[in-house]
């Protein structure tokens, strides 16, 4: 197969950032996604809808003008979240969904949930009104293992979510084991997952090969192979229940490259390239627009977009550049050491 044609994607995940990095990386998903639902993670976080708002003004402001674009906004839940706004910024639409950081489980968590109980009557009041709930989903506890601490969170936090709130719309985003695999495709109806470009094809050995390799650590990190073979094959099989959430999150050389660097992968800028890649090698080509296209917007009951894509198999890989320039500093791009033959027609 040389060409297929697929309805434009969705990035149901991905970290804009603020100011000189926004103007950088906003034009890096603009370029191939329809929508992107934009984390509010930023330093203060987005935590009312006129906050959700006036940055949605910001990306747009970048957003270069042959890119037919829309961000899709979230709030950063909070134990002090005001329900009357929630339910005002979803109804007027400045927001789309609402996070749920555990505090201290990524970049700019500080002011993540501690005790869950305590955010109860939230998530009746999303249930009720039917606004969906996005999950990073971890333990912070210091004496739970780092690989271990997905697995800790669907038992002891997801699993009461859901049955109390079976009603309630929930993603829990950016899995990497087969453990969360394995319950998202058993249990409530109402539960998907989203799934990152890096945890397709990377496992945990990718970041000490031949040293520390800071540009591959992210959170969740990355796990054991098994694991990622998990993902790997649900994401190929078309399942309905899973779909892409890029995850993906710049930092600059100086961050990243320190005595303790931050977290995240910056993928946008060859993602659908490396995703019909992966999918053309794995033999199901056919299922990759079910799930960068198709899926994300079934879960959340929202029509699929009515653009189109061509993707062309050259004969030539594709030459990745290293860097994003950003004023005097560089991000990292993503490069998933293997050669890409996909290129998306302009």
């Amino acid at each position: 197969m040389k060409k297929i044609e697929i309805i434009k994607p969705d990035d149901w995940h991905v970290h804009f950032r603020d100011k000189e990095i926004l103007k950088a990386v906003v034009p890096e998903t603009s370029k191939y996604f329809n929508r992107a639902l934009v984390m509010p993670n930023l330093v203060p976080p987005i935590l009312t809808g006129e906050d959700a708002l006036n940055y949605q003004k910001r990306i747009e402001k970048v957003v270069p003008n042959n890119h037919h674009f829309k961000p899709l906004m979230t709030i950063y839940l909070t134990e002090n979240t005001n329900i009357k706004d929630l339910e005002k910024s979803f109804n007027s639409e400045k927001i789309f969904g609402a996070k749920l950081y555990p505090a201290g489980a990524t970049t700019n968590s500080d002011s993540g949930i501690k005790n869950i109980i305590s955010i109860f009557p939230i998530l009746e009041k999303m249930s009720e009104i039917s606004l969906p709930l996005l999950i990073h989903g971890e333990v912070t506890n210091p004496e739970i293992d780092i690989f271990d601490r997905e697995k800790v969170f669907i038992d002891t936090i997801l699993d009461p979510i859901c049955k109390k709130f079976p009603k309630l719309k929930v993603t829990l985003e950016h899995i990497t084991t087969k453990y969360a695999v394995e319950y998202v495709k058993s249990s409530y109806a109402n539960l998907a997952a989203s799934i990152t470009p890096h945890h397709l094809m990377l496992n945990r050995n990718a970041i000490f090969k031949g040293g520390i390799r800071p540009h591959y650590y992210c959170l969740p990190i990355l796990k054991k192979e098994k694991h990622r073979k998990a993902l790997l094959d649900v994401a190929i099989s078309g399942n309905s229940k899973f779909f892409l959430g890029t995850d993906s999150a710049p930092h600059t050389l100086s961050n990243k490259e320190t005595s303790c660097g931050c977290a995240g992968i910056f993928n946008a800028r060859y993602c659908i390239q490396m995703l019909a890649q992966l999918f053309d090698n794995c033999n199901a080509i056919d299922n990759l627009e079910r799930f960068v296209s198709i899926n994300g917007s079934n879960h959340y009951n929202i029509n699929k977009n009515s653009e189109k894509i061509l993707l062309n198999k050259q004969k030539k890989a594709l030459k990745i550049e290293k860097y994003l320039n950003i004023e005097n500093e560089k991000v990292v791009i993503f490069d998933p050491e293997f050669p890409i033959y996909w290129e998306v027609l302009e």
